[in-house]
């Protein structure tokens, strides 16, 4: 006898086996689509603006999404993936890059070297810091949550044969502020935030030069949504350049990034991120570094006044603080 022959079930070629649907593919891809669309839109409420910190981070991730929606074929969803992919790489790639019209030799100018370090409330460890200090030929410096100790110890360390001058309100706790200088500080005072914490700022004028104003910057932090209110106040009222006066420098622990549009506004006022001007604008300078999951994010900075050339940024750890110290090489207008 001949076994009956029956037809074969037909089978979906391999590939459109192996597709997932469309409504398991989506899930993956808006997520990043949408913090695209809250970045560049500047939409910073509640716990978004703590979030929107870790941009860099979401944007490296949106390759991920955009990889498995065109493995999946499901194009739309492609080209969804492929925006964000696009906006987010416009707003963090070119932190990456130098700006040549931003940087400038020792030859347009007077090289001064400033930097800024936030003492986490004085713990830092501050023979490193002073290790740091003459190592990288730190002509001013500014410094946050400076306390009546912290200045104690600069001064036993011998921090007057480097930086011998000074405006100093050191605070128990976190909200001191003060500036040092290798030249005499003159016009000097101290700011206090709407959020509490002080700034001290003073005029310096190094060698060939003409007068420089430094402040040490520390607007709130956004820890939680009750501070939002401050924190948003003290980035609007820092200091803007001003083109008829001398010009200006902003150094110190902004507690925010240039994802938030907080800072973009302040910097639009006429400033200029000197590690975004030279292509380090990634680099974390908040960790913490402690063991926390937390990843670094970048917030101090110096921000200076456009008339002010950019040669270098670095970025250097203060064991004891959970922020990085930033230096920056400067280049000055001549008298």
């Amino acid at each position: 006898m001949t076994a009956p022959q029956t037809s074969p079930t037909p089978q979906p070629p391999a590939s459109t086996r192996r597709r997932p649907a469309g409504w398991l593919v989506w899930p993956v891809v808006l997520p990043g689509l949408l913090w695209a669309v809250l970045r560049l839109a500047g939409w910073e409420y509640g716990p978004l603006v703590q979030l929107l910190a870790f941009t860099p981070y979401v944007a490296a991730w949106t390759v991920v999404p955009l990889a498995v929606a065109v493995w999946s074929r499901r194009w739309w969803a492609s080209g969804a993936a492929l925006l964000a992919v696009v906006s987010l790489a416009v707003a963090v790639l070119p932190r990456a890059v130098p700006d040549g019209g931003r940087t400038a030799t020792a030859a347009d100018g007077v090289t001064v070297r400033v930097a800024t370090a936030n003492l986490l409330a004085g713990a830092a460890d501050l023979t490193v810091l002073m290790e740091l200090l003459r190592r990288e030929r730190v002509d001013v410096l500014a410094m946050q949550e400076f306390t009546p100790a912290a200045e104690a110890e600069l001064d036993r360390l011998g921090v007057g044969d480097l930086l011998p001058y000074r405006r100093a309100d050191p605070e128990v706790g976190t909200t001191g502020s003060a500036v040092y200088a290798r030249w005499p500080v003159t016009d000097d005072g101290v700011r206090r935030n709407v959020g509490g914490f002080a700034q001290s700022y003073g005029t310096v004028r190094p060698p060939g030069s003409g007068p420089v104003l430094v402040e040490s910057a520390h607007p709130m932090a956004p820890f939680a949504l009750h501070t939002l209110p401050s924190w948003r106040a003290d980035l609007a009222g820092q200091p803007r350049p001003d083109p008829q006066g001398p010009p200006r420098i902003l150094a110190g622990d902004f507690n925010a990034t240039l994802d938030h549009a907080a800072l973009r506004r302040l910097i639009a006022t006429g400033y200029v991120d000197a590690a975004d001007a030279t292509g380090n604008g990634l680099v974390g300078t908040w960790g913490p570094y402690s063991g926390s999951p937390i990843p670094p994010v970048t917030l101090d900075r110096v921000l200076v006044d456009g008339r002010i050339g950019v040669r270098s940024v670095t970025v250097h750890r203060v064991p004891g603080s959970d922020h990085r110290m930033v230096v920056a090489g400067l280049v000055l207008p001549a008298a």
